[in-house]
C-alpha cells in the first residue's frame, strides 16, 4: 500500500500540495504517478485536500490536524484501513510529483528482502548521488551509510565534511517504507533531540538505534519545498 501524508498549511509555500502542476493538484499529480503500483491513499489534514483528490478520482481518508510528522499521520491512516502487521505500507511526499515509479519499486523489492531474513525491524528509504555543489543545499537532505548501505546519519548539512579529500555524497530521496508492524514501532518511539535540531523526522530511528535500510536509485526527481522549485520543476518537467 502506498500512503501520500498531505498537510494544508506550509510555512514557506503555502498550500502548496493543491499548486497546480500541468493542470493537476500536485498531491494529485503525485498519486497518478505511482498509482498503477499498489494501492494509494491520502491521508490528508484538511477537508479541502479530501475533495481534490476525490474529485480526481484518489481515494483520500481525513487524519489529525496535531501529528508531527508525515510518518505519524501514515500510520494513523493504516490503523483506520486495518491494515495487516505484515503488509508494507510505502510513504510517498505529497511534494514529490515527479518522483519515477522506479524508485518506489526498487524500495518495495528492498523491504521485501527485509522481511524474507526476518528483520525485527523493517524500514528502508532511498539515495542517490550527487556532487559537493548540490550538498551545499540545506533543502536537499544527505546522508551517511555503513558498509551494507544503512543510514549513520542525515542532516542538512554537508556530510560527510570533506577535509581529508575524495568524500562522495548522496542526496536522500524523500520516500519511506515499512512493515506496518515497523511503522507503530516507529511512531511509538520518543520524540529524539536530533530530529528537532535537523527537522529530519528518520533520525528518530537512528537515535533509538533502530536500521533504516538505504537503496541506491537514479533519479532526476527533487521536492518542492518553496515556489521556485516548482517554477525549476516545470521547466524540467512539463
Amino acid at each position: 500500500m502506498i500512503i501520500i501524508p498531505a498537510r494544508l498549511a506550509s510555512t514557506r509555500f503555502p498550500q502548496k500540495v493543491l499548486a497546480d502542476i500541468g493542470g493537476l493538484p500536485m498531491v494529485v499529480r503525485t498519486a497518478k504517478r505511482v498509482a498503477h503500483l499498489d494501492r494509494v491513499v491520502v491521508a490528508a489534514d484538511d477537508e479541502l485536500i479530501i475533495a481534490t483528490c476525490k474529485e480526481h478520482g484518489i481515494e483520500a481518508m481525513l487524519t489529525s490536524t496535531t501529528h508531527k510528522s508525515g510518518t505519524d499521520r501514515i500510520n494513523e491512516c493504516a490503523n483506520l484501513l486495518h491494515v495487516d502487521e505484515n503488509e508494507l505500507i510505502i510513504n510517498v511526499q505529497a511534494d514529490e510529483p515527479f518522483i519515477e515509479p522506479e524508485v518506489v519499486e526498487s524500495l518495495i523489492s528492498r523491504l521485501k528482502d527485509l522481511q524474507n531474513r526476518d528483520e525485527p525491524f523493517v524500514m528502508g528509504s532511498c539515495f542517490n548521488a550527487i556532487n559537493a555543489e548540490s550538498a551545499e543545499d540545506p533543502n536537499l537532505v544527505k546522508v551517511v551509510l555503513d558498509d551494507e548501505d544503512n543510514a549513520i546519519y542525515f542532516s542538512r548539512s554537508r556530510i560527510p565534511y570533506n577535509q581529508g579529500g575524495g568524500a562522495k555524497y548522496f542526496g536522500h530521496i524523500g520516500v519511506y517504507g515499512f512493515s506496518k508492524k515497523s511503522l507503530k514501532e516507529f511512531c511509538n518511539l520518543s520524540d529524539a533531540p536530533i530530529e528537532d535540531i535537523e527537522k529530519l523526522e528518520q533520525l528518530r530511528a537512528i537515535y533509538h538505534q533502530k536500521k533504516i535500510s538505504m537503496v541506491k536509485v537514479a533519479s532526476t526527481g527533487f521536492g518542492i519545498d518553496t515556489k521556485e522549485d516548482l517554477e525549476r520543476a516545470i521547466e524540467i518537467f512539463l
